[in-house]
């Protein structure tokens, strides 16, 4: 859980299921891209930490993060990785634009994970001010992105324990 009292890179690597048979697609937004980028480095440098090869790991971009939902539905039908990290940034404004956005792809994401037979991971940072988001994509608390690969690898090892029972 991100909070001001943890550092979201901090994972006991011990606790992190092989990864080295998964596969994941990412989608990643545009918009913010200082922030989105270092994301997506967070996410691809933890799945490859964790064992994951290169060519399975597909990235996707799109325009900004009302765009993930369909995006990420097209790397899930196109590419059938075992998850799909969907990372964004959306910066409160002045008007309540953020609060659509923001509700919108939440809602958006849900849904996929119910419609799919595959976890799709919410790595989209929603934050008050640009500062807020850069000590949250390698920032004093860490990189969302990290925490959203771990997530993803947890839960695709949850999956593939289900399908054995």
């Amino acid at each position: 859980m991100a909070s001001s009292l943890k550092n979201l890179s901090s994972h006991d690597p011990a606790q992190i299921p092989d990864a080295s048979d998964m596969k994941f697609g990412i989608i990643v937004s545009e918009w913010n891209e200082e922030v989105t980028a270092a994301l997506l480095e967070g996410a691809v440098n933890t799945l490859s930490k964790h064992g994951v090869l290169k060519d399975n790991i597909h990235i996707m971009a799109v325009p900004g993060s009302f765009e993930i939902t369909f995006g990420a539905r097209i790397i899930a039908e196109k590419q059938n990785p075992d998850a799909v990290i969907c990372l964004g940034c959306i910066i409160q404004g002045e008007t309540r634009h953020f609060d659509f956005i923001c509700q919108g792809v939440t809602h958006g994401i849900t849904e996929l994970n119910l419609d799919f037979d595959i976890p799709f991971i919410y790595g989209i940072l929603t934050t008050d001010n640009q500062q807020q988001a850069l000590d949250r994509c390698g920032g004093k608390h860490g990189n969302k992105g990290d925490e959203a690969a771990v997530t993803a690898i947890k839960m695709v090892a949850l999956k593939k324990s289900g399908d054995h029972m």
